[in-house]
């Protein structure tokens, strides 16, 4: 009988707009107090990268997201996503980050 997997919902506090929502493991993994989340997993297409670049000395070169809200509003720097990520961290290889 296999175990069974533990699930996680992700959803932006002060609106309620559910972010993401999926197994922890390989899907969403969590690394640091952060989420990395795969595409498959992001319940929402709402996050916009805003082109501003961070620098994370093990884990590399990514570029901060933005949220715009179903009313139109702008949550800034809210994700983030590595475009130059660590191989050998292959879990935040293109996901989507949120704190």
């Amino acid at each position: 009988m296999s175990k069974p997997k533990k699930w996680v919902r992700i959803t932006h506090r002060s609106s309620g707009m559910l972010l993401a929502e999926g197994p922890i493991g390989w899907g969403i993994t969590p690394f640091e107090g952060n989420y990395y989340i795969r595409n498959k997993y992001l319940k929402t297409d709402k996050y916009k990268i805003n082109y501003i670049p961070g620098l994370c000395f093990y884990k590399f070169l990514y570029v901060w997201m933005d949220l715009i809200l179903e009313d139109g509003q702008k949550v800034s720097n809210l994700g983030w996503l590595y475009w130059l990520p660590n191989p050998l961290i292959p879990f935040i290889w293109y996901r989507v980050g949120l704190p």
